[in-house]
C-alpha cells in the first residue's frame, strides 16, 4: 500500500508558497494581457513599428512598477493586521493565562477532542510555546510565516516583465502581415501555461484556471484589437 502521505501541503509552508504563488501568477498574466492588449490595439492603428514598441515599453515599465506597488500595499497591510493580532494574543497571554489556557482547550473541544484530553493537549502545547500553540488554533498563522511585502512585491515586478517579454517579441519581430495573429495566439498559449502551471503548483485541477484566464485574455485583445482599428480609421489587420 502506497503512502502520498508526504505530498501533503503543511499549513506554514503551504501558505508562504501560495503567497509567493498569488503574486507571481497575478503578475505573469497581468504583463501578458495588459501589454499584448496595448501593443495589439496600437499596432490595429498604425503599422510604425517605432510607435508600437515605445507604447510597449511604457506599458511594461508602468505596468511592473504599479503591480510592485501595489503588492508590497497590499501585502504590508496584511502583514500589520497579523503583527497587531500576534501582539494582541501576545499581551492577552501575559494577563489572563488560565482564561487563555481554557480558551484553548475549548478550542480543540470543539475539534472533537473529549473535554479533558483538550485540556491535556492545551496544557502540553501551552508548556511549550503557549504564543505558537493560540496563533495556530485561533489563526492558522505563525510568526515565521508573516507575509513579507517586499518579496511579494519583487516576485510580481518579476513576473510582470516575464510575461510581458513574449506580446513585446512578437510584435516587434513578426513580419507586419502575421504581427497582430502572432500575438494573439503566442499571448493565449502563454496565458494558458501561466494558467496551468499556477493550478499545479497550488494542487487544484488545471481546466477551469487555464478556461478563465485564456478567455479574459481573447476578450481583452478583442477588444483592444477593435478599438485601434476604430481609432486607426480602418479595419484590416
Amino acid at each position: 500500500m502506497s503512502n502520498d502521505h508526504g505530498l501533503e501541503p503543511h499549513k506554514a509552508n503551504f501558505s508562504s508558497r501560495l503567497n509567493w504563488l498569488r503574486a507571481g501568477v497575478l503578475g505573469a498574466n497581468d504583463g501578458i494581457v495588459s501589454v499584448a492588449a496595448l501593443v495589439v490595439g496600437v499596432a490595429a492603428a498604425t503599422s510604425d513599428t517605432t510607435a508600437i514598441v515605445v507604447a510597449g515599453a511604457a506599458g511594461i515599465i508602468g505596468g511592473s512598477i504599479s503591480m510592485a506597488l501595489g503588492e508590497y500595499v497590499s501585502v504590508s497591510s496584511q502583514r500589520d493586521s497579523e503583527a497587531a493580532l500576534i501582539a494582541k494574543e501576545r499581551k492577552e497571554l501575559e494577563e489572563f493565562p488560565e482564561a487563555e489556557l481554557q480558551e484553548l482547550a475549548e478550542i480543540y473541544e470543539g475539534r472533537g477532542l473529549s473535554a479533558a484530553t483538550a485540556l491535556t493537549v492545551a496544557t502540553e502545547l501551552t508548556a511549550r510555546d503557549a504564543l505558537a500553540a493560540h496563533l495556530d488554533a485561533e489563526l492558522g498563522i505563525t510568526e515565521q510565516s508573516l507575509t513579507s511585502p517586499w518579496q511579494a512585491a519583487l516576485s510580481s515586478a518579476i513576473a510582470f516583465l516575464a510575461g510581458a517579454l513574449l506580446p513585446m517579441l512578437a510584435i516587434a519581430f513578426a513580419p507586419e502581415g502575421v504581427r497582430i495573429p502572432l500575438t494573439f495566439v503566442a499571448s493565449i498559449l502563454a496565458l494558458a501555461i501561466t494558467g496551468g502551471l499556477g493550478a499545479y503548483l497550488g494542487l487544484s485541477p488545471l481546466a477551469r484556471p487555464i478556461l478563465r484566464v485564456t478567455l479574459g485574455g481573447s476578450l481583452a485583445l478583442a477588444l483592444t484589437w477593435a478599438i485601434g482599428n476604430l481609432l486607426g480609421g480602418g479595419f484590416a489587420v
